[in-house]
């Protein structure tokens, strides 16, 4: 007799509605001030894409390091199909240092810039037991053999369509739909899965073919529809609307627009991206508690809710 594809309402209820009641929120990652409705947590799959610049990798990066920072249990595993471990490490050197990246990579360090690394190399040194990175070949057999040595819970696939699946598959398409699949046993399995994906061109608001955000949808993402299917949340990190800059500024405008969200209400979110450390800031500083409590008391004033 086979394992039955179906389970009975009356067998889960009780379980189901002690997690209701329990009065506990769902586990989410810390990832910094002003993204909090950036939802990773266990259990969820979230795509990533964006214009080629925009900052993906380092983004996500960004929250690897920020969520291990702020869970002192938290264990991740990257598999980045472009870069080491060794370049990646050195863009989150220069985001916690401030040092700019081009000396940390030309090793051109002067005594005040060595002072100031002091206290990122501690900080990267203090989650580097609970961090691995997968090597060459890029599988998810590589990926998932990875992630269990050190019992990791998040996951970057940077970036999903470079990652070849399990077992042989016709084209592009197919395997990208059975990564995909893949990916979702992982977060059945109670992982936080955050793949970055290429995306295609489209028109813009001009008819012109381009990356521009205004033409980039759900769409855009490359190979299958099985992404956005498949994804809980669904990002784009896109130029922001209206900014004027040049490809070469060193800090940009850009908007991480959420276009998809299985449990809850889309939020944009307007960023400053620093290139020149590999760091992402909200645009708007996020409200204190102190301005937070001013705003309750005014509206308060006005009988608002």
């Amino acid at each position: 007799m086979t394992a039955a594809n179906f389970i009975r309402c009356d067998r889960l209820f009780d379980d189901w509605q002690d997690d209701v009641l329990h009065g506990e929120p769902p586990r989410r990652y810390d990832i910094g001030p002003g993204l909090e409705h950036v939802r990773l947590g266990p259990g969820t799959v979230s795509l990533l894409g964006g214009s080629p610049g925009m900052g993906k990798t380092a983004f996500a990066m960004q929250c690897v390091v920020s969520a291990m920072t702020a869970d002192a249990s938290l264990r991740a595993c990257v598999c980045n199909v472009e870069m080491p471990p060794e370049r990646l490490l050195e863009r989150q050197l220069s985001r916690l240092s401030g040092v700019g990246l081009d000396y940390i990579q030309s090793r051109q360090l002067g005594e005040r810039q060595r002072d100031k690394l002091d206290a990122a190399f501690d900080l990267i040194d203090d989650i580097a037991d609970r961090l691995v990175f997968v090597r060459a070949p890029m599988t998810l057999e590589n990926v998932a053999a990875a992630a269990d040595d050190i019992d990791a819970e998040l996951v970057v696939l940077d970036y999903i369509q470079r990652i070849r699946p399990v077992g042989r598959h016709d084209d592009k398409r197919g395997s990208v739909d059975a990564t995909m699949d893949s990916i979702r046993r992982f977060a059945d399995a109670g992982c936080c899965v955050l793949a970055l994906s290429a995306v295609g061109r489209s028109k813009d608001a001009k008819g012109r073919t381009s990356y521009a955000g205004d033409g980039l949808s759900l769409a855009s993402f490359r190979e299958s529809s099985e992404l956005e299917y498949g994804a809980d949340d669904a990002y784009l990190l896109v130029p922001a609307k209206d900014a004027e800059q040049d490809a070469d500024d060193a800090v940009i405008d850009v908007t991480l627009r959420q276009l998809k969200s299985r449990y809850g209400q889309p939020t944009d979110c307007d960023l400053t991206f620093d290139r020149s450390v590999q760091s992402f800031e909200p645009t708007e500083p996020p409200m204190t508690e102190e301005h937070r409590q001013l705003r309750d008391a005014i509206a308060g004033l006005w009988g608002e809710e």
